[in-house]
């Protein structure tokens, strides 16, 4: 890798770095090739990414950033997960981790805040952005709804007693 491609790696993932809320830092040694893609898309359609990067390279990147906690975690092969739902890779790294022994989560950071292994654990059961937001929408939609309910029951009732009168004069 010559000294412009270094550079250049270097800005993409200070970018990177900067800009994501949370990144999970986990070993890859003895993954297939073929599980490496699972993987990927797995992270892909979840919202998420996964990047092998150059340790020392991903060092200088981490400098001046929220996220330069997760320096130390980098050593040996790893990979780094990353996405701007702070939930997204952390829930498919654990998912991923649970069915493959050869990927190890090491920990990573969220904003400011680093995690251990059991803080990336934690925040993959929390549930995601849009599912919160689902849940939301419904806690304001119900009393809407309760008072459309209310405001159209009485004009029900009073045709139901209208109603039964004119059924009353037929009969």
């Amino acid at each position: 890798m010559d000294k412009a491609a270094k550079s250049d790696a270097v800005a993409t993932l200070n970018d990177v770095f900067s800009k994501t809320s949370v990144v999970v830092v986990a070993h890859y040694a003895g993954l297939t090739v073929a599980q490496f893609q699972k993987l990927r898309r797995e992270m892909k359609a979840n919202g998420a990414t996964v990047k092998v990067a150059k340790n020392r390279l991903a060092k200088i990147a981490l400098e001046g950033t929220d996220v330069a906690s997760i320096s130390p975690l980098l050593t040996g092969p790893t990979l780094i997960a990353y996405s701007s739902d702070p939930v997204a890779a952390p829930k498919v790294a654990v998912a991923f981790a649970k069915e493959n022994d050869k990927l190890v989560i090491l920990g990573g950071a969220m904003g400011t805040t680093a995690l251990n292994p059991d803080g990336v654990k934690a925040l993959a059961t929390m549930p995601s952005l849009d599912e919160l937001r689902a849940k939301l929408l419904g806690l304001l939609q119900a009393p809407a709804t309760k008072i459309a309910q209310l405001s159209t029951a009485p004009a029900a009732k009073l045709a139901r007693v209208f109603q039964a009168y004119a059924d009353k004069d037929a009969a």
